[in-house]
């Protein structure tokens, strides 16, 4: 694809700074923080709280902007090649949803990584709080290019919010809460114990502009159908509250056919009724000629 004229493709440089996080911002969902400074710099250096360990096997990631010839940045990509299985990743992309400039961002990324077969939305970058695929609803031109691109999508996660305190929901008794040291999040895990067996745990994550995170939560398959799923996210929504946020998102990888072990259909049942809305599905993707 030819770059039309009066238009042209270049490095990053700080001074798109201003402009890049105003695209960024212009795609953020609900339950979002606003990208800041920092978070871009971070994106840019190839960190991550969330998902570090894939961040850290991705060769440092280049990330190029779309101008008019007046100066003016009307669209970022950043891709990187991960080494051990020599794959190239679009990472994240922003063109406040103009279809022209989403063709030639994704053509200018698997340009230059070609001939590897390439991903895009596949981890979580600094510019989001987890948020590691596409929101497709909100972000449908974008879903579209790819497409168009030959890439092909797959059903992800759903993305929920409720609004913070969540009242009537019950609480679990003698309830265990303690550092996660092994996720990189910053978390605290909520324990719900028989004898020394865990029965019922939660993650959540401490609030970023007065959102929280509810990682996950689970019951043992032996435990389950004694209210302990809802009253461990009682519990769980209220340490979150008390923490200070006012929101609470989560991701649900809910595309296990039903009497899987993965199955969500339950769980989507108690999210439902304690507040939780779908805003999004994610999607991420996948090209391989």
């Amino acid at each position: 694809m030819s770059t039309p004229l009066g238009v042209s493709l270049r490095p990053y440089t700080p001074a798109d700074q201003t402009a890049v996080l105003r695209l960024i911002n212009a795609d953020r969902l609900p339950g979002q923080p606003p990208t800041t400074p920092a978070m871009l710099n971070h994106a840019l250096e190839g960190r991550s709280p969330v998902d570090a360990q894939w961040w850290a096997a991705l060769d440092p990631p280049t990330t190029e902007v779309i101008v008019e010839d007046t100066g003016a940045v009307f669209g970022v990509v950043s891709y990187a090649v991960h080494p051990k299985d020599n794959t190239g990743l679009i990472l994240w992309l922003h063109c406040g949803e103009a279809a022209r400039t989403a063709d030639m961002l994704i053509h200018r990324a698997v340009a230059a990584l070609a001939p590897r077969p390439v991903k895009a939305f596949q981890i979580a970058s600094a510019l989001s709080l987890g948020l590691e695929a596409l929101p497709v609803r909100n972000r449908a031109v974008t879903d579209e290019a790819l497409r168009r691109a030959g890439f092909t999508g797959e059903r992800l996660l759903r993305y929920l919010r409720a609004a913070l305190p969540a009242p009537g929901l019950p609480h679990a008794a003698h309830v265990h809460i303690g550092p996660v040291d092994d996720t990189g999040k910053n978390a605290r895990r909520l324990e719900i114990r028989n004898g020394p067996d865990v029965v019922a745990e939660a993650v959540v994550g401490p609030p970023v502009h007065g959102i929280g995170v509810l990682w996950w939560i689970e019951v043992a398959a032996s435990a389950r159908g004694q209210g302990l799923g809802r009253a461990l996210l009682g519990s769980a929504l209220d340490v979150l509250a008390g923490l200070g946020a006012t929101e609470v998102i989560l991701y649900v990888d809910d595309d296990a056919p039903a009497g899987d072990d993965r199955d969500r259909t339950a769980a989507n049942r108690l999210y439902a009724s304690a507040g939780f809305i779908e805003i999004d599905r994610l999607h991420s993707y996948t090209r391989t000629h």
